[in-house]
């Protein structure tokens, strides 16, 4: 029997019918997921560095700082160990978004002995950075967003590019998050989520080589949410070859290692 008019034209209605239900299917799971990977960029852009440097008057990090100098005309290293404590004296100045922080470090050769004034420095809070003044230094420490793989000029406040500027090897850091969020489990033996800020790993010339020139700048960070920054690693090493009594490392190489011990 052949099929009626009606027949073909609820057969062509009904085709067209699963036609558009499978494309109305297709374009809600694919509204589905454009929307749960939004949700996703957003909760890791949730992330405040403030966070991970909790600014308040009276918060303290107690480190032991291991610091690596050249003795003997640069021809001897050797690491003098001590503890310090950076503390949050007062707030100084506060614009808008910005505000800036006095911050005081106290100095000790061992647990034992009473803490010493030593230096004072400034900390900047704006609304996406934080900034950290050091001996005349302006260095962008945190930004957002707070991204693995987020990269920043850190020293781009420094003046590096003149040839009158003794600290050329600082010009052009790239700051790199990586580990946002792992947790982890500090000297102290606490457990918190933290973060590593990734600054230089230069090496330049030969460095095994003492008939050669060599310069090496290392320089990583890290900071744990609720506390501020637990470790801490620097290294500027410039070696020149000598001639008769052999080669040196240059006047201004130094390095630093801060490992936090205490926090209130």
């Amino acid at each position: 029997m052949e099929a009626s008019y009606n027949d073909i034209k609820n057969y062509k209605l009904e085709k067209m019918t699963v036609f558009f239900q499978k494309r109305i299917l297709i374009f809600l799971l694919a509204a589905l997921l454009i929307m749960a990977c939004n949700k996703k960029t957003e909760l890791v852009n949730d992330a405040k560095i403030e966070s991970y440097w909790p600014l308040q008057t009276g918060k303290y990090i107690t480190y032991q700082l291991d610091s690596l100098v050249y003795i003997n005309f640069g021809k001897k290293d050797t690491t003098i160990s001590y503890q310090v404590k950076y503390e949050t004296d007062e707030l100084m100045n506060e614009m808008g978004d910005e505000k800036t922080y006095r911050v005081l470090r106290y100095i000790r050769k061992s647990a034992n002995q009473t803490w010493t004034p030593e230096a004072a420095f400034a900390i900047t809070q704006t609304k996406n950075q934080i900034r950290f003044l050091e001996n005349g230094l302006m260095f962008i420490k945190l930004q957002l967003p707070v991204n693995n793989g987020f990269s920043w000029k850190g020293n781009a406040l420094i003046e590096t590019s003149s040839a009158n500027s003794l600290v050329r090897y600082l010009d052009n850091w790239a700051y790199v998050y990586t580990s946002v969020g792992l947790s982890e489990k500090l000297a102290n033996n606490e457990t918190v989520q933290t973060l590593t800020v990734n600054q230089r790993d230069e090496v330049i010339g030969q460095a095994d080589n003492p008939d050669s020139f060599s310069e090496i700048n290392y320089a990583q960070e890290k900071y744990a949410k609720g506390i501020g920054m637990v470790y801490r690693k620097f290294l500027h090493k410039e070696y020149q070859p000598g001639t008769g009594s052999g080669g040196y490392v240059a006047e201004g190489s130094y390095g630093v290692t801060y490992t936090m011990i205490d926090h209130n």
